[in-house]
This record gives structure tokens, sequence and C-alpha cells, in this order.
């Protein structure tokens, strides 16, 4: 069966970067840990989803038109330009690129919109073509999960999917209803604040309650949490609009571009082959 495997390439980086349990410098004293572990960590999901297809994309350095609705928009990141390049995970970006373009992967590092936007365009112009695997940590790809569609969770022999029944065992809602359930909770990763004391289990009960904000303010009289959500419609139309995916953009690949013939390669020649180790 063909299956498309949708790298969050910059979720990927970070991972790697911060989570190796030790820096590891190359002969030449140059940091290689986040190259490292990022081809590692690719060629055993490849290994493990056996996908047909393959593309990896990455945030660029550029104004988030999301901050124009709320400026706060992941105004807890960390601040980059304060830290020397080199021990940053972007010093380790271009080993990384040519790593993939020797593999013969494509790759995109995007320069408008999220990388979001662009996977979750690539799930509605293909979900009903081929099956989609996402590799991410970022739980807002939540809402695209469907029959045709799961989330990789890479974590080495612990890795796992992410699946319609894996959410509502976790969260008792289903995907559609995410983005109105995270507008509720608040997004820490992202710097969106919920509606005070709505916890997940509160958010749960509502979004089950109710299809849409609209539905629930149009009951609110009725509702259990209405002191706490008196006068927050607002803010959570906007929440839902800062989490909520621009999924008809054009994408930078079709899909037989992105066809990858899977063959057995280890991380340490696809380093040697770069010149990253002697």
């Amino acid at each position: 069966m063909n299956k498309l495997l949708l790298v969050d390439g910059s979720n990927l980086l970070f991972q790697m970067f911060y989570g190796m349990p030790s820096r590891i410098l190359n002969h030449k004293g140059k940091p290689i840990w986040g190259i490292l572990g990022f081809i590692g960590a690719l060629l055993k999901m490849m290994n493990h989803i056996q996908p047909t297809h393959i593309l990896v994309l990455f945030d660029g350095e550029h104004e988030n038109t999301r901050t124009e609705l709320y400026p706060e928009y992941k105004a807890n990141r960390i601040d980059y330009s304060a830290i020397p390049e080199e021990e940053t995970p972007f010093f380790q970006l271009n080993d990384i690129y040519r790593a993939l373009s020797y593999l013969n992967i494509k790759f995109k590092e995007i320069t408008d919109n999220e990388t979001d936007d662009y996977i979750a365009s690539y799930v509605a112009k293909y979900e009903k073509q081929i099956s989609i695997v996402i590799a991410s940590w970022d739980s807002d790809y939540f809402s695209l999960i469907s029959k045709n569609v799961s989330i990789l969770r890479y974590r080495g022999k612990k890795s796992y999917l992410c699946d319609i029944p894996y959410l509502q065992n976790k969260l008792g809602i289903v995907p559609k209803q995410y983005s109105f359930y995270k507008a509720l909770v608040g997004d820490a990763s992202d710097h969106i604040k919920g509606i005070h004391k709505i916890g997940p289990i509160s958010a749960a009960r509502i979004v089950n309650s109710y299809s849409s904000v609209e539905e629930l303010y149009l009951n609110l009289e009725n509702d259990p949490q209405k002191q706490l959500l008196q006068n927050q419609k607002e803010k959570l139309l906007l929440n839902q609009k800062l989490i909520e995916f621009q999924n008809t953009l054009l994408v930078p690949y079709g899909l037989d571009e992105l066809y990858y013939k899977n063959k057995e390669i280890r991380t340490i020649e696809v380093l040697k082959a770069i010149s990253v180790l002697a």
C-alpha cells in the first residue's frame, strides 16, 4: 500500500538537538549531534513506516501571519539572536539539508505561513489518494487524524502512532472537535491562553455537547460552566482561528515528485558521504 510520510522537520530537529544525551563534535570540533540525531531518527522512522513517498518540511525565518491576529502568539519561544550561532539547532541545518539531498529525499524550507499549514494542505489534497503519516510531537496535528491519516510520535523503540481510537481514549473527543477543544484549554507551547479553570474534562464535555462556539453560546444559560464562559466568546473564536490550519495552500511538490525507493542505509554512511564524519 502506498504511504506518504510527512515529517515536521523543525519539530524533529529541536527534539534531537535538545534530546540527545551528549553533545557530540566531529574530528574538527564541529557540533554534529543535531544532524546525527535527526538523520538517525529519520532513517528509523522510514524503516518503521516503510513509506513509498516522503517529504520533510522546515519552518524558515519570516513574519508569522498569526501574530497579526494575536501579538503574543509564540512569544514564549527562545530568542536565538542572543545565542551564539553554533549553540543553536540552526547551525547544523545546512548539513541536514545536504544529508537529505544525498538520500534523495525532497525537503522544503517554508518562507510563508507555517509548516503545519503546508502539511494540512498536503492532507487535504492527497488523503483520499494515499495513506498519510505525519511525524511530529505537535499536538495540533490531532485535528488532521482520519481513517487514512495518523500521527507518528517518534521516541526510538517507544515510538507510537496516534489514530482515531488513540484520540478518543486520551481526550474523549474525535479529530474534528480538536480545534474547539484546544481553544478552550489553550496551548502553552504557542502561548495561547485557554479559558480560566476549564480543563481537559470540562472541555471534552463541552465539545461533545455543542458542535461549535456559536452553538455553545446559544445555549450558555443552561451550561454548567456558564460563569466561567461568560464574555469569552471572542477569545474562543480567536483561539480557534489561531489553532486551525490553512489547508488550501499551493504545495511545493506533487505526489509523484515525492516517490522514494526505500533502501537500507546507515546514519554513519550518510554523514561520511557529506563529509561530516571522516
